[in-house]
């Protein structure tokens, strides 16, 4: 035997054959320890601005270190820093509507909602009215509810929501483009009215505790808040049982226009109301600072080394606030379970070398309105391109799910990646189960779907036990003191949520392209006209 050509033998197979590499164990307990920390009562709900949302932060922190990732904030910290602007009414505020030779003035909240304006510290407003159906102004989707109007200089009222049997993502998206769509007409305030659905769904009374905050924005370096809206210049939302004589002053039904658009391709028409409308309130300013917490993996291919697959999860939650014994909301499930999991997929992910690079973020005021996120991805810190987002926001870990829903899949290649690595988990992918909410617009993600990201936004799904869980969950917990440690975790399911996850961003940072709208997609054509298309699926 010529031992020496056997051991070269050997050696050369083992070069030629590289060791298969081990498949990372999700520790359910280590989901629970970082929960439970989080949503101590120590931290006070991590309302952003809070020394609560600062000990957080510095908890991310300290986690991003233990794994080896580097810090990515301008300064070579993990803190993005950013300023956040809290405004709140400075007294009552004053709707003064004039029809029929008589002035009615509201200004309970039983009758109409305002926001605080974060650019003005006082809103006086006089105009006359139109009514715009749903608002929206997109005659190449379908939607021409300003034909025929001249809203110029005038304050326009509109229904909330968007037409049943619009495609929820599409829907809820316009619905939030409202006011832009109204500035670009001329108009100079937005008066909304609650359809029958959004009634059903958001009674007076709980959309009167929605509103029992102040607004949030953030600061950009000159001092003012950042807004896409600088022509609106104030609005308010109307209670239908007041807004109903406004309407019949003008000879309109109020209820046939809600009947009308509770109806499936119901579109309301709109018309020059006999009315006119003088809103004023005034607000108080506090700046506070926040951070965003990030922090990066440089990727092993330099040929893709500079595009970053995103990992996000808000880390604030709503504070102490409300009234009754118990005015400390935990957030316990929103959203110190979606940071949690994150950790421990960007452990797992820590340990690999993916091709591409991997950025790490908690982010700061999402319940705000996106705050944290609109920074990171309007003031990016790393030194390359986002090409897609994975977005961790509440998942629901009281039962053991075997379906996932992930918000956009049907958008980019990345649901492809999203049903194989669900397939790999030993799940299933399913489609959106409550479109109503129109989700893929209300978490963080979205405002980099705005800047051309594709992205998804992932939950546990509704079969088996899901859907009452899910719906327990929305309906007595969330955003309420109950969202703490007392739930009944079911830490495995943070463990395989995990694994889902971990298989869909190595999947992504390990691709052979980088993610891809479809050609098909509305959010790919709207946000990224000019970025190469991938052919829609089944084409």
């Amino acid at each position: 035997m010529n031992v020496k050509l056997l051991v070269s033998a050997l050696l050369l197979s083992t070069v030629a054959v590289p060791a298969l590499a081990e498949e990372p164990v999700f520790d359910p307990q280590a989901v629970r320890a970082h929960v439970t920390f989080l949503a101590d009562d120590l931290l006070e709900g991590r309302d952003t601005g809070s020394k609560g949302y600062d000990i957080a932060a510095n908890y991310v922190a300290s986690q991003f270190i233990a794994m080896g990732l580097k810090p990515a904030a301008a300064d070579g910290s993990f803190f993005q820093k950013l300023t956040v602007r809290e405004a709140r009414l400075d007294g009552a505020p004053k709707l003064a509507l004039t029809y029929g030779g008589k002035e009615t003035v509201l200004s309970d909240t039983a009758q109409v909602l305002v926001r605080p304006s974060l650019t003005d510290a006082k809103v006086a407003i006089d105009a006359p009215l139109v009514f715009a159906g749903f608002g929206f102004d997109r005659p190449d989707l379908g939607f021409n509810d300003y034909k025929g109007l001249d809203v110029k200089g005038k304050i326009v009222v509109v229904l909330t929501g968007f037409p049943k049997g619009t495609p929820s993502e599409l829907g809820a998206h316009l619905n939030s483009d409202k006011a832009m769509m109204a500035m670009k007409r001329g108009a100079i305030g937005v008066i909304s009215v609650p359809t029958i659905e959004d009634t059903a769904r958001r009674p007076w009374d709980k959309r009167v505790t929605m509103f029992d905050g102040p607004a949030k924005g953030w600061v950009g370096a000159d001092g003012k808040a950042f807004t896409r809206t600088t022509g609106i210049k104030g609005g308010a939302t109307l209670n239908p049982d007041a807004a109903a004589l406004l309407f019949a002053a003008s000879g309109k039904s109020l209820d046939k226009i809600r009947s009308e658009a509770n109806r499936t391709g119901g579109k309301p028409k709109g018309f020059a109301m006999k009315a006119r409308a003088s809103l004023s309130y005034a607000q108080t300013w506090k700046d506070v600072v926040s951070e965003n917490v990030v922090a990066m993996l440089p990727g092993s291919d330099p040929a893709v080394a500079g595009e970053f697959i995103g990992m996000t999860a808000h880390l604030d939650h709503i504070g102490v606030h409300g009234k009754g014994e118990d005015m400390l909301h935990n957030g316990a499930m929103d959203n110190a379970s979606g940071v949690a999991t994150m950790l421990e997929v960007a452990r797992a992910v820590a340990k690999e070398k993916p091709r591409r690079s991997v950025m790490f973020a908690a982010l700061t005021g999402e319940e705000g309105g996106l705050i944290g996120s609109d920074y990171l991805a309007r003031n990016p810190v790393v030194k390359g391109e986002v090409v897609g987002l994975v977005n961790f926001d509440m998942p629901v870990l009281t039962y053991m799910f075997s379906d996932v829903v992930a918000f956009g899949a049907e958008n980019s290649t990345m649901g492809k990646v999203v049903a194989e690595a669900a397939k790999k988990a030993g799940i299933k992918l399913s489609p959106d189960p409550m479109p109503e909410e129109g989700l893929f617009t209300r978490s963080d993600h979205y405002r980099f779907v705005q800047q051309g990201v594709p992205a998804v936004f992932m939950m546990t799904g509704f079969e088996g036990p899901g859907e009452k869980a899910f719906r327990s969950f929305l309906k007595d917990h969330y955003h309420q003191p109950s969202d703490d440690l007392k739930l009944p975790f079911n830490w495995d399911a943070g463990a395989l949520f995990a694994k889902v996850n971990y298989y869909t961003v190595m999947g992504l940072a390990n691709g052979a392209e980088r993610p891809q709208w479809y050609a098909g997609s509305f959010f790919g054509k709207e946000f990224a006209p000019g970025a190469a298309k991938a052919a829609d699926p089944g084409k």
